[in-house]
């Protein structure tokens, strides 16, 4: 299923169904197709908001966890959302996480599901190799438990991001900046009620980073799932999407 890709001023997001807004913040090689099952489960339930995060398109000065953070506080300041349940997967839980930490009252609660903020592995040092595309294969395919979820099309995008020399500075930048924004410190301010949904078999933020969390973060509760790499809503969408509703259920 496709969504219509609405526009407001300068933000472009989805917007689909109606009641309180379940907002969703994909990570550095996040594209909508991420959270299609996820959209398409609780917009019956909710108003399920995916703005698209410029992480390609700010200047190099704010591409950061602090200058995506600072987008989406605009956005939802000028889409007046509230009783917002903030869901970020990889760096998305990261710019969720400071979001929540500077600006709480319009946020009810936080999901996280491969976030950075503590501890990732990254894609190396020798990444990007521009140009090779096997190279980013056997890259992309540690992001998930099966290999085969790397689609052609999901390579490609992959790839068309790297092999441009601009987008590439601006991923490690933002890869960088993940890694000197730790928030070991502060996460223990968050008060909202978080659900950890974590894949047993992530390679990059490993499920001790999911336990570190709820070891942190004082009204959490923490899931696993099995045969599952550092995207759970697109690998185990239906797992994914139980746990989850099970949680915002209680909110």
């Amino acid at each position: 299923m496709s969504y219509e890709i609405k526009q407001d001023g300068k933000y472009k997001f989805i917007e689909e169904g109606n009641g309180e807004p379940l907002m969703l913040l994909h990570g550095l090689f996040g594209a909508l197709s991420n959270f299609k099952d996820l959209i398409e489960h609780f917009s019956q339930t909710h108003k399920v908001v995916v703005p698209m995060l410029p992480l390609l398109e700010l200047d190099l000065l704010h591409t950061s966890v602090g200058g995506l953070q600072k987008f989406v506080k605009n956005f939802i300041e000028h889409r007046s959302y509230n009783n917002i349940h903030l869901l970020g997967n990889s760096l998305g839980g990261h710019v969720a996480l400071v979001h929540v930490l500077k600006n709480p009252d319009r946020i009810k609660s936080v999901i996280l599901t491969g976030s950075s903020g503590l501890f990732e592995n990254g894609m190396g040092d020798s990444y990007p190799k521009r140009g090779d595309k096997e190279y980013m294969r056997k890259k992309a395919e540690l992001t998930f438990y099966d290999p085969a979820m790397v689609t052609e099309e999901l390579l490609d995008e992959i790839f068309e991001i790297t092999n441009n020399r601009l987008k590439a500075i601006k991923i490690i930048a933002l890869a960088k900046s993940a890694i000197r924004n730790n928030l070991g410190e502060e996460i223990s301010q968050i008060k909202q009620p978080t659900c950890l949904i974590w894949g047993a078999n992530d390679n990059i933020t490993p499920p001790f980073v999911g336990e570190e969390f709820h070891k942190l973060i004082p009204n959490s509760e923490l899931h696993f799932i099995d045969k599952c790499g550092h995207a759970p809503m697109m690998e185990v969408p239906k797992e994914f999407n139980r746990i989850l509703g099970e949680f915002l259920a209680k909110q």
